[in-house]
């Protein structure tokens, strides 16, 4: 089999590229020629990293996206996002990435060649490094086609963001709309009809970070979350639970964008409930919420955020939801999946 890139695209992947022996060289050879300047390994059994002297950041994901390939996205990306996003969130500076492949046999070499590019460019968006990875082959009917593990590592320039250092008062910002990701996938799964008009929007969110780090005064952003799987509800669960405080949102100010609300009013889903991939969940002290807004609203990630609620003094563990008329709810946390898996 010649290594070429062309020549790979028009085959599948087989039992024999997991084998250990030429073929898996030869795939070794194609995905790191696919991701150029972005992958530093030395094709060594471990990486050796430059890392300052200080504290570290380490996160690790792993992603089983249905579908994989979708309209303005796929694994790769998510899988480059989700876990620079995690390390962005905590106040680290992402640096570099671990990739690791599960390919199934009959997987075209040309949708790996897709996911690999995704990969490539968002990590050069991302401005993170790839220093190791692994492949392993499984059989046909073991794995839907791609399953990508990765491990982020970044330092830290300052101390970290805890959900305990939120305060009572603190307002929660949301940086874009909530639901679109879920719908969107959810429609290319089951041809709804809606990924034309509601995209993903999986979106590296380190840059944005950034630029608060640089305009906000230091400590007015307490603590941020991407809010992925479980959605907003899950995030306010969560932040509500560590602070033994109840979280009230305001429902008319939810960001969620006319067709997601259709769709989901469709399919029966509460929008904050759904999975999001460029989103990000700030709680912010009252006094900088102006210059929060003003920087997000500069970014091109950022440009709809908006204020949607605040911690109370009520020492309660419960997030509350004010509706159009004043009436106050609870927003129940879900036991289970209100949702098929996407991710």
């Amino acid at each position: 089999m010649s290594t070429g890139t062309e020549s790979l695209l028009d085959q599948h992947i087989v039992l024999d590229h997991g084998t250990g022996a030429r073929l898996s060289r030869e795939l070794v050879e194609f995905v790191v020629g696919v991701l150029g300047d972005v992958y530093i390994g030395e094709m060594e059994d471990s990486a050796m990293l430059p890392i300052p002297a200080g504290r570290i950041a380490m996160t690790t994901d792993s992603f089983v996206v249905d579908p994989p390939f979708f309209g303005n996205g796929d694994i790769g990306k998510i899988a480059v996002c989700g876990t620079v996003n995690d390390l962005a969130v905590v106040g680290a500076e992402p640096l570099y990435l671990t990739l690791a492949m599960i390919l199934e046999t009959g997987l075209p070499i040309a949708r790996l060649h897709q996911a690999l590019v995704s990969i490539r460019d968002t990590a050069r968006e991302a401005g993170v490094k790839i220093v190791a990875g692994d492949t392993k082959v499984v059989g046909e009917g073991e794995a839907d086609g791609i399953f990508l593990n990765t491990t982020g590592i970044g330092v830290f320039h300052e101390e970290p963001k805890r959900m305990t250092d939120v305060r009572v008062g603190d307002r929660i910002v949301l940086s874009g709309p909530i639901g679109n990701h879920t719908i969107h996938l959810l429609s290319v799964r089951e041809g709804l009809g809606f990924e034309q008009r509601v995209v993903s929007d999986c979106a590296p969110l380190n840059g944005m970070i950034d630029s608060l780090r640089d305009k906000v005064p230091a400590g007015a952003v307490r603590s941020m979350r991407d809010v992925t799987r479980g959605g907003l509800s899950a995030v306010l669960h969560e932040y509500s639970s560590a602070l033994g405080r109840a979280v009230r949102v305001e429902e008319s100010a939810l960001p969620v964008d006319h067709e997601t609300r259709m769709a989901a009013d469709m399919l029966g889903i509460n929008p904050i409930n759904a999975a999001n991939e460029g989103c990000l969940a700030l709680f912010v002290a009252p006094e900088a919420v102006d210059v929060v807004l003003e920087t997000l609203h500069a970014h091109e990630y950022g440009r709809r955020a908006v204020v949607i609620g605040e911690i109370t003094e009520r020492a309660e563990k419960s997030v509350e939801m004010v509706g159009a008329d004043g009436r106050i709810s609870e927003v129940e946390e879900l036991m289970g999946a209100e949702l098929p898996r996407l991710c």
